[in-house]
């Protein structure tokens, strides 16, 4: 991987020696379209007579001066370090390097929108890539003052953590290539920015180019008027003028939600929020800066649980700026503090404070079921991972680190109570403010409000690693009346720890209406392997009873058999959004673990399709029956059932309401299957426009998504993703045109599209995503015979060659948009995966966790078509 990794010991010895640090820094992106110019000064104490060292990734570096003393560069610029010998107790180093703009949303990201021949940068600085664009003590516990600068083109923009405090113009013009192909050189501008509260080098930002900007204002808790901005592309701009209202008020309601749930007002100057092109992440919580991947703004209709999950993004981010930002960790190893808890709250605050008021359903469907998927493979880890280096932290921005510990985290407040939870939060941010804390600086104060010592809940939750399954056994009388309940938990052999629960158990019934609901519900707590439901016992066996009813607390459920069978006949009938989740991620769960045929799976789920609101759950549910279908289905019975799923699907959505999310993601999901002896004639007809739904809009993404659905089928004229793409050439339309082309089902487009994934560098992050899935995308294993082999042949060379987020994409970590061949034979897959992990022991531990998931992975699919096979 290039660039140095940082171990935790070289970080606790350069904390040891270093102290306060500050930093001047000036960017000068005027001198051409590869490199820039980065000029630092930073100051710092140290113990003297010590040595240290500088993070710095960087082209050439032209000079390092220390106490004013030039370095021989040659000699102390090494492996992306600088050496700083000889320190005084007082320390000045200044360091001109020049830097390179990336093209993988690392550093220093340069876009070129092909609408307008618009340049766009912005910076991605988290893990450690600050060094990619000045020279920095790159670790989180060194928090500093910076006083940033910004010389750019006169006619762009310049955006960093803090306000401005003057823009000058120079007496200069741009260099060749600085404005793109073809533009003439203008004036350059110096952007001055004022000096930042103490903050960790990972959250500084920049974002520079002629964004489009929309202004608004909040009234802080603290007397203080906050200045708000939203910032995009021109070519977004008009999509952006429909929604920037709606983002300021989420956002607003945001502020006050926290504010007034904490006690602590928004801390920073301002609050600018950034949609940027060819985003690797979703956002990232830059201070006073927030980046966000601009697909965020909708030119296009979006599921609503996209447009759910954008909300949430947003009031994620935001709680950032308390947790991790104003309070941040020591050390990457409690990356979780930051996550979980921005996760937890954002699902909080979206449910109580805005008009998604169903979102723990969401949380259940979308956050918990890709936890409960991570933790039931064998590279699971605790909540508190062990990260003995950087590359061991890229690994855990995964679903434990956030959905398993926000979930957790629920289970924390039910075991504490809310009121004296959150006035332990208030005390851990108001002792931490702009300083670093550690897991038990959150424990004390959350024990002091509480009175309950957590130390040993912590060591069961968040120390150690795995899931609990809880199973009910009901036992009732002639009459119907419960004599007994109990509840057990067992924990698997690998991980063999139990926890103590706060949960509920809930009754249901149906009503005169048909409806299921709930008629009573008991909270109790649950320790060790048995426990009793007492408060149950003389009563009335209800038609349905749900254990982990309002999902309290994270753990796998097993119905009782009567309520099983009752589930499986009537999930559509729930009122509940979050019951209705929790019972259709249990009958999933039970289905990937091989203890439910597939085909009933399937049944059930058409069914409930068919009357379910909430947006994820119908999400989630979708794809899990596109799973179960193309992947645990016995072999002989896989194309029968591929037929008739994409049958039922096309029904229902000639049956919902026009218009509707539910019509919209039935015809996409359709679209997936392509087996329809109709297929052709649904999909030309949609898109020429022969063919209509009532409501529904033929526009620039659906069409895009009907003309892949066609490539896929090997079913478009040479040409016509070309002639497509030529109607609008776009950042977006260019990433679907060479998705849309890596999906046709050949011999000689599968090797084009490996070849260019792997080795087209004018490819940008996005686009290489893009080829990569479209080329894994068919469901044909016999496309994928040769490339299992290449698949694991190559990854040693990607691992080396490439930056991680691209290596990641490539690799594909259970994402399923990689060149991972994950339709090929799963016992071939297995077999070479086992191979490769046989002869890799010494492999970094992050790719080796890579190969281990999808291996895993394959695995399962194994396991649980031989499951299916042998029911059929």
């Amino acid at each position: 991987m290039p660039g140095a990794n940082l171990t935790r010991v070289e970080a606790q010895e350069r904390s040891a020696v270093i102290a306060n640090p500050h930093y001047a820094v000036e960017l000068d992106l005027t001198v051409g379209p590869k490199n820039f110019v980065s000029d630092t000064t930073v100051t710092f104490d140290a113990k003297k007579g010590s040595s240290s060292f500088l993070d710095l990734i960087a082209d050439t570096v032209e000079t390092i001066t220390l106490n004013g003393e030039e370095l021989d560069v040659s000699q102390v610029f090494v492996d992306s370090r600088i050496e700083l010998p000889g320190l005084d107790e007082h320390n000045t180093v200044h360091v001109v390097a020049s830097c390179q703009y990336s093209n993988t949303g690392e550093g220093l990201h340069r876009s070129v929108d092909p609408s307008d021949g618009n340049i766009y940068l912005y910076s991605q600085f988290e893990v450690p890539d600050a060094r990619r664009v000045y020279a920095v003590f790159d670790q989180p516990d060194l928090k500093a003052v910076f006083d940033f600068t910004v010389q750019a083109p006169q006619s762009w923009e310049a955006i960093s953590n803090m306000p401005l405090e003057k823009v000058d113009n120079l007496d200069r013009l741009t260099e060749d290539g600085t404005l793109g192909e073809g533009r003439q050189a203008e004036g350059v501008r110096r952007w001055v920015f004022e000096s930042t509260p103490k903050m960790s080098s990972y959250l500084t930002s920049f974002a520079v180019g002629p964004y489009a900007r929309w202004t608004s204002e909040y009234a802080n808790e603290d007397g203080r008027t906050v200045p708000m901005a939203l910032y995009c592309r021109q070519a977004l701009k008009d999509a952006m003028d429909k929604d920037a209202e709606y983002l300021f008020d989420i956002t607003k309601k945001g502020f006050a939600f926290y504010a007034n749930i904490w006690g602590v007002p928004y801390p920073y100057a301002k609050y600018d929020q950034v949609f940027v092109p060819e985003y690797n992440a979703g956002a990232m919580e830059n201070i006073g800066m927030v980046t966000f991947r601009d697909s965020y703004i909708f030119e296009s209709k979006v599921t609503d649980a996209v447009a759910n999950r954008r909300v949430e993004t947003v009031l994620h981010e935001l709680a950032h700026m308390w947790f991790g930002d104003y309070v941040t960790m020591k050390w990457w190893n409690d990356l979780w503090l930051n996550e979980s808890f921005a996760e937890f709250m954002s699902t909080l605050a979206t449910a109580e404070a805005t008009e998604w008021s169903g979102d723990w359903a969401t949380f259940c469907s979308g956050e918990k079921s890709w936890a409960l998927r991570e933790d039931q493979l064998s590279t699971t880890h605790p909540i508190v991972a062990p990260i003995n280096d950087l590359n061991d932290t890229y690994v855990n921005f995964d679903g434990i680190t956030y959905a398993k510990g926000a979930s957790v985290l629920k289970q924390l407040v039910a075991y504490v109570g809310r009121e004296d939870f959150f006035k332990g939060i208030h005390n851990y941010l108001e002792k931490y403010a702009y300083s670093n804390a550690t897991l038990n600086d959150l424990l004390a104060e959350l024990a002091a409000a509480s009175g309950r010592d957590l130390n040993a809940w912590s060591k069961l939750w968040l120390e150690q690693s795995g899931i609990n399954t809880i199973s009910a056994d009901v036992r009732s009388d002639d009459q119907g009346i419960i004599t007994a309940m109990t509840l057990t938990q067992s924990a698997p052999e690998e991980h063999p720890v139990l926890r103590p629960h706060r949960l509920a158990v809930g009754f249901y019934d149906l009503n005169e209406a048909g409806s299921v609901v709930r008629t009573e519900r008991f909270e109790l707590d649950v320790d060790g392997e048995h426990t009793a439901v007492d408060a149950v016992v003389g009563r009335k066996r209800p038609a349905f009873i749900l254990i982990n009813d309002d999902d309290l607390t994270y753990t796998k459920i097993r119905l009782d058999e009567e309520s099983r069978k009752f589930a499986q006949e009537n999930l559509y009938r729930f009122e509940d959004s979050l019951a209705r989740a929790l019972v259709w991620l249990s009958f999933w769960d039970i289905t990937r673990d091989g203890e439910y045929p597939a085909e009933h799976f399937i049944g059930l789920s058409l069914k409930a399709l068919s009357t379910e609101k909430h947006s994820t759950t119908f999400r989630y549910a979708i794809g899990q029956l596109s799973t179960a279908a193309h992947s645990y289905v016995a072999g002989r019975r896989r194309e029968p059932v591929l037929s008739l799923v994409a049958q039922n699907l096309w029904t229902l959505a000639t049956q919902s309401k026009a218009g509707s999310d539910e019509q919209f993601q039935l015809v996409r999901s359709y679209l997936g299957y392509g087996v329809d002896p109709d297929f052709e004639d649904h999909a030309r007809g949609l898109l020429s426009g022969d063919l209509k739904f009532e409501g529904l809009t033929v526009d620039n993404n659906l069409r895009w998504a009907i003309i892949t659905a066609l490539a896929a089928q090997d079913l478009l004229a040479d040409g016509e993703i070309d002639a497509e793409l030529a109607k609008k050439d776009t950042t977006e339309n260019r990433e679907f045109a060479i998705g849309a082309k890596a999906s046709v089902p050949t011999d000689s487009v599968k090797a084009w599209a490996w070849d260019a994934a792997l080795h087209d560098e004018s490819l940008t992050n996005s686009q290489i995503e893009e080829v990569a899935g479209g080329f894994s995308d068919n469901a044909v294993p016999a496309l994928y015979v040769d490339y299992v082999q290449r698949y694991f042949d190559s990854v040693d060379w990607i691992w080396k060659n490439k930056s991680f987020h691209v290596a990641e994409s490539l690799i594909d970590p259970l994402s399923g948009r990689g060149l991972y061949p994950r339709y090929a034979d799963p016992a071939q897959l297995v077999a070479a995966g086992e191979q490769w992990l046989a002869s890799h022991q010494d492999a970094d531990r992050a790719l080796k966790g890579m190969i281990t998931k999808n291996t895993e992975e394959s695995r399962r699919t194994l396991t649980v078509r031989n499951y299916n096979e042998q029911l059929s």
